[in-house]
C-alpha cells in the first residue's frame, strides 16, 4: 500500500521504494494545478516503485494519465528513474537543468563498459587497490541503473516561474550534489500560514538528517577540473538566505528553520575539512584518505559500491582544500598523494 501525506495547500507526498537502499524511499511531490498534476522527481526504475506511484496517484485522488508534467531536481535514478514511463502513461512533459540534461544524454549515448574503464582508471589513479578495481575490468555482461535515463523535453531555467497554470514554482540552481541539481520555490502563503517564504522542494540538496553526497561530478568525457563541495557550499548559503517557511525535501520528511539547517551543514562541512587537513599532515592519496575519514561505519564494514563513493567525496573535499591553498598534490608522486600547505 503506498504512503501518502497531504501537506496542504494542493501538495501531496507519495513514499517510492527505492529498492535494497538505506533511503528506503524518494517522496515524490504531487502538486495541484489548474492543468493537472505536476510531480517533483519521479523515484527508482522498478517494478514495485512504479507500481507504487501508479497507486498512490490514486490514493490522491488523481491518475498516472492525468499527469501534466513532471518536474526533476536532478539527475540520479531515484528521483529521474520513472520520468520516461510517466511520460509514456500520460504525454507529461519533463523538465530537467541543462547541466544535468547533458549528464542524461552523454549516459545515453556512453556504452557500459565505457563507464567502468573509466572508473577503474580513476580508483587506480586514486590509489585504490588492485582487489577494489580488479571487478571493474572483467569483461563481462554488465548494466549500470541509471544509464537509459529519459531525455527531458524542456530546460529548467534558474530563476523563472516554471509551466504550473494557477502556481509559483520558481527554480533555484543549487550545484553541489550535482552539477543541475534544482530547488524548487512555491512562493505561495503556506497553508498553515507559517513564518517565512513560501515553501522549498528540496531534492537532495537540503535534507533534515542526512548529509548530501558530494563527489566529484562523474563524467568521462569531461575533464573539466570542478569545485563540486565550493558549489554546494555557495548553494546553501543562497537556500539559506532564502528563509523559506518549510522544506519539503526528497528523503526523510518535511521540516522547518532552513537557516539553522544550514549553519549546522556549513559547520560539518568546515570541521571534516579541518579534519582532513590534520590527516593530511601525511602524504595520503585518496583512497588512503578515505580509509581514515569518519564515516557512518568502519571502513572494514563499508560495502564495494560505498567504497567508491566515500573515495569520491574525499577526492571532492581535497579539490576544495586545494582549491582554498590548504593543501597540495605532492611533486612526482603517483598515484598522485596530498600534504597540507
Amino acid at each position: 500500500m503506498a504512503e501518502t501525506f497531504d501537506h496542504g495547500g494542493g501538495v501531496r507526498s507519495v513514499q517510492v521504494p527505492i529498492p535494497d537502499n538505506p533511503l528506503g524511499h524518494t517522496l515524490v511531490y504531487v502538486v495541484d494545478t489548474d492543468r493537472g498534476p505536476v510531480l517533483v522527481d519521479t523515484g527508482w526504475d522498478d517494478p514495485a516503485s512504479w507500481e507504487t506511484l501508479v497507486a498512490g496517484l490514486a490514493a490522491c485522488g488523481t491518475s498516472v494519465a492525468e499527469v501534466y508534467g513532471v518536474v526533476v531536481t536532478h539527475h540520479h535514478p531515484d528521483h529521474h528513474g520513472l520520468s520516461a514511463r510517466v511520460r509514456e502513461a500520460s504525454g507529461a512533459w519533463v523538465a530537467l537543468h541543462a547541466a544535468d540534461a547533458a549528464i542524461v544524454r552523454r549516459a545515453r549515448e556512453t556504452r557500459p563498459e565505457r563507464w567502468f574503464s573509466y572508473m577503474a582508471a580513476k580508483l587506480a589513479a586514486a590509489g585504490a587497490p588492485e582487489e577494489h578495481v580488479a571487478p571493474l575490468r572483467r569483461p563481462r555482461e554488465r548494466t549500470l541503473p541509471g544509464l537509459s535515463p529519459a531525455l527531458p523535453d524542456r530546460e529548467i531555467v534558474p530563476g523563472e516561474l516554471l509551466d504550473l497554470p494557477g502556481r509559483r514554482l520558481r527554480a533555484i540552481w543549487t550545484p553541489g550534489h550535482t552539477p543541475g541539481h534544482v530547488c524548487l520555490h512555491l512562493e505561495e502563503e503556506h497553508p498553515a500560514r507559517l513564518p517565512g517564504h513560501g515553501r522549498l522542494f528540496s531534492g537532495d540538496h537540503l535534507l533534515p538528517g542526512i548529509t548530501p553526497h558530494i563527489g566529484l561530478y562523474e563524467d568521462p568525457d569531461d575533464a573539466t577540473v570542478t569545485d563540486p563541495l565550493g558549489d554546494y557550499l555557495d548553494s546553501l548559503e543562497r537556500i539559506g538566505r532564502l528563509t523559506p517557511a518549510e522544506i519539503l525535501p526528497a528523503h526523510q520528511h518535511a521540516f522547518t528553520d532552513a537557516p539553522a539547517r544550514v549553519r549546522a551543514l556549513l559547520d560539518h562541512h568546515e570541521s571534516r575539512l579541518s579534519g582532513l587537513l590534520s590527516l593530511l599532515a601525511e602524504p595520503l592519496t585518496p583512497w588512503r584518505l578515505a580509509e581514515r575519514m569518519e564515516w557512518n561505519r568502519p571502513w572494514p564494514d563499508i560495502p564495494y559500491g560505498s567504497r567508491t563513493i566515500a573515495v569520491s567525496e574525499a577526492e571532492s573535499h581535497l579539490r576544495r582544500l586545494v582549491k582554498l591553498g590548504r593543501a597540495e598534490p605532492v611533486p612526482g608522486s603517483d598515484p598522485v598523494a596530498y600534504v597540507a600547505v
